[in-house]
Protein backbone atom coordinates (compact mmCIF):
# COMPACT_ATOMS: atom_id res chain seq x y z
CA UNK A 1 0.00 0.00 0.00
CA UNK A 2 2.71 2.46 0.79
CA UNK A 3 4.43 1.81 -2.34
CA UNK A 4 1.35 2.57 -4.21
CA UNK A 5 1.17 5.82 -2.26
CA UNK A 6 4.31 6.38 -3.02
CA UNK A 7 3.91 5.46 -7.31
CA UNK A 8 1.02 7.71 -7.37
CA UNK A 9 2.62 10.81 -5.75
CA UNK A 10 6.04 10.44 -8.42
CA UNK A 11 3.10 10.22 -11.18
CA UNK A 12 1.33 13.26 -9.79
CA UNK A 13 4.99 15.35 -9.38
CA UNK A 14 5.51 14.22 -13.24
CA UNK A 15 2.46 15.74 -14.58
CA UNK A 16 2.90 18.76 -12.86
CA UNK A 17 6.22 19.18 -14.13
CA UNK A 18 5.47 18.64 -17.60
CA UNK A 19 2.03 19.92 -17.72
CA UNK A 20 2.62 23.72 -16.89
CA UNK A 21 -0.34 25.80 -17.37
CA UNK A 22 -0.13 27.99 -20.41
CA UNK A 23 1.66 31.16 -19.60
CA UNK A 24 0.30 34.73 -21.95
CA UNK A 25 2.70 35.89 -24.09
CA UNK A 26 3.85 39.70 -23.31
CA UNK A 27 4.78 42.47 -25.69
CA UNK A 28 7.87 42.29 -23.58
CA UNK A 29 8.40 38.72 -25.19
CA UNK A 30 7.04 39.79 -28.66
CA UNK A 31 9.54 42.96 -28.44
CA UNK A 32 12.88 40.97 -27.29
CA UNK A 33 11.64 38.06 -30.02
CA UNK A 34 11.73 41.45 -32.51
CA UNK A 35 14.32 43.81 -31.86
CA UNK A 36 17.01 42.26 -33.85
CA UNK A 37 14.40 42.77 -37.05
CA UNK A 38 13.99 46.69 -36.66
CA UNK A 39 16.94 47.27 -39.16
CA UNK A 40 15.20 45.10 -41.37
CA UNK A 41 11.91 46.76 -40.92
CA UNK A 42 12.98 49.93 -41.10
CA UNK A 43 15.64 49.52 -43.92
CA UNK A 44 13.29 47.44 -45.82
CA UNK A 45 16.62 46.06 -48.00
CA UNK A 46 18.58 42.94 -48.48
CA UNK A 47 17.61 40.01 -45.73
CA UNK A 48 17.03 40.17 -42.48
CA UNK A 49 19.42 39.08 -39.87
CA UNK A 50 19.60 35.21 -38.85
CA UNK A 51 18.90 36.90 -34.80
CA UNK A 52 16.04 38.41 -36.52
CA UNK A 53 14.88 35.27 -38.18
CA UNK A 54 15.20 32.72 -35.01
CA UNK A 55 13.30 35.54 -33.03
CA UNK A 56 10.37 35.46 -35.70
CA UNK A 57 10.38 31.51 -35.24
CA UNK A 58 10.42 31.93 -31.54
CA UNK A 59 7.31 34.37 -31.74
CA UNK A 60 5.58 31.41 -33.94
CA UNK A 61 6.65 28.71 -31.48
CA UNK A 62 4.95 30.61 -28.49
CA UNK A 63 1.80 32.47 -29.77
CA UNK A 64 0.04 29.40 -30.54
CA UNK A 65 -3.53 29.62 -29.10
CA UNK A 66 -5.68 32.48 -30.64
CA UNK A 67 -5.60 34.41 -27.41
CA UNK A 68 -1.85 34.48 -27.52
CA UNK A 69 -1.88 35.29 -31.52
CA UNK A 70 -4.22 38.29 -30.70
CA UNK A 71 -2.15 39.48 -27.99
CA UNK A 72 1.40 39.09 -30.09
CA UNK A 73 -0.67 40.79 -33.12
CA UNK A 74 -1.68 43.60 -30.68
CA UNK A 75 2.18 43.87 -28.88
CA UNK A 76 3.28 44.46 -32.84
CA UNK A 77 0.75 46.39 -33.98
CA UNK A 78 2.05 49.12 -30.72
CA UNK A 79 5.54 48.60 -31.39
CA UNK A 80 4.78 49.28 -35.25
CA UNK A 81 3.20 52.28 -34.88
CA UNK A 82 5.99 53.47 -32.07
CA UNK A 83 8.33 53.34 -34.65
CA UNK A 84 7.48 55.32 -38.23
CA UNK A 85 10.02 54.83 -39.95
CA UNK A 86 8.84 50.43 -40.61
CA UNK A 87 8.06 50.39 -44.25
CA UNK A 88 5.06 48.14 -44.72
CA UNK A 89 6.30 46.27 -47.55
CA UNK A 90 9.37 44.75 -45.21
CA UNK A 91 7.04 43.91 -42.44
CA UNK A 92 4.85 42.12 -44.40
CA UNK A 93 7.59 39.77 -46.45
CA UNK A 94 9.57 39.70 -42.98
CA UNK A 95 7.96 35.93 -42.54
CA UNK A 96 8.29 35.07 -45.58
CA UNK A 97 12.10 35.95 -46.10
CA UNK A 98 12.94 34.06 -42.94
CA UNK A 99 10.90 31.12 -44.54
CA UNK A 100 8.40 30.78 -41.10
CA UNK A 101 4.59 30.59 -41.81
CA UNK A 102 3.92 33.49 -38.85
CA UNK A 103 0.30 33.66 -38.68
CA UNK A 104 0.50 37.33 -37.02
CA UNK A 105 0.61 40.04 -39.29
CA UNK A 106 3.06 42.69 -38.78
CA UNK A 107 1.60 45.66 -39.39
CA UNK A 108 0.33 49.28 -37.74
CA UNK A 109 -2.90 48.89 -39.54
CA UNK A 110 -3.71 45.20 -38.40
CA UNK A 111 -7.52 43.94 -36.76
CA UNK A 112 -6.30 42.04 -34.36
CA UNK A 113 -9.25 40.84 -33.46
CA UNK A 114 -9.75 38.94 -37.01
Amino acid sequence: MKGAVISMLVVLAMVAFVAKPGEAITCADVNSYLASCVPFLTGGGGAPTAACCTGVSKLKDNAVSTADKQAACNCVKAAAAALPTIKDDAASSLPGKCNVPLNIPISKNTNCKE
